[in-house]
């Protein structure tokens, strides 16, 4: 693994870490996202991203949601509600579970997807592939009291 990536995951783990992230990633990367047209994600240069637009659990307005994701094999796409290991579910994770089917960018191309929550065996299968592919999950977990949401995309046609 490389140094970089290594001392990104040392950090990412920490408290000020979860404290200042929130307020400054998703806004940058919306920025960017927006000014490229859909082509550049920056934190994407660290972990594979998406924009997920999803419509609000309560508003049922549009919601802009710059988020990690994990590639899966076959095309979907694994979203972890981690929060940054902070207490409360992020937000977009209740806009998924009243909205399902929602809209991603992924390497500029707009997709339509559908969201399910993961639960039960799919859902510790997912998790143990996710902890192998970004470790500091499982610091984010080991801080708060609620499960991390898991939520699997699917294309829709």
């Amino acid at each position: 693994m490389p140094v970089g990536l290594r001392m990104l995951q040392k950090v990412s783990s920490t408290r000020a870490f979860a404290k200042v992230a929130p307020r400054f990633i998703p806004a940058m990367d919306r920025a960017v996202h927006r000014l490229t047209g859909g082509k550049v994600l920056l934190s994407a240069r660290m972990l594979p991203g998406v924009v997920l637009t999803a419509k609000g659990a309560k508003s049922g307005r549009p919601r802009v949601t710059p988020l990690a994701c994990m590639p899966e094999p076959g095309g979907g796409w694994l979203l972890v509600g981690s929060n940054f290991g902070r207490p409360g579910h992020p937000a977009w994770t209740a806009n998924l579970l009243a909205h399902p089917d929602a809209e991603i960018s992924w390497r500029g191309e707009s997709l339509p997807v559908r969201a399910r929550l993961l639960t039960g065996d799919e859902r510790a299968e997912a998790w143990r592939a996710a902890l192998v592919f970004w470790p500091p999950y499982a610091t984010y977990q080991a801080r708060i009291e609620r499960e991390i949401r898991l939520f699997r995309l699917t294309r829709l046609p």
